[in-house]
């Protein structure tokens, strides 16, 4: 995904955050399945933490764009 510059649309902005959360977090889970194969509960959990609260930013954000 390229970076956005220029954005003067709101709703614009908040899909290409979206998007954006979309990726990371895709590649957040791929490495809480390496974590939890690894049997690394620390990193486990940390991802685990930061999925959560991303999660809830997308929800928020796709109820705004609603």
């Amino acid at each position: 995904m390229n970076e956005s510059s220029e954005v003067s649309d709101g709703n614009l902005a908040v899909k290409n955050i979206l998007d954006s959360f979309k990726t990371i977090i895709t590649l957040q889970r791929e490495l809480l399945d390496l974590s939890a194969d690894a049997d690394d509960e620390g990193t486990n959990a940390l991802m685990s933490d930061y999925i959560r609260a991303q999660e809830k930013l997308v929800w928020m954000y796709s109820a705004y764009l609603k």
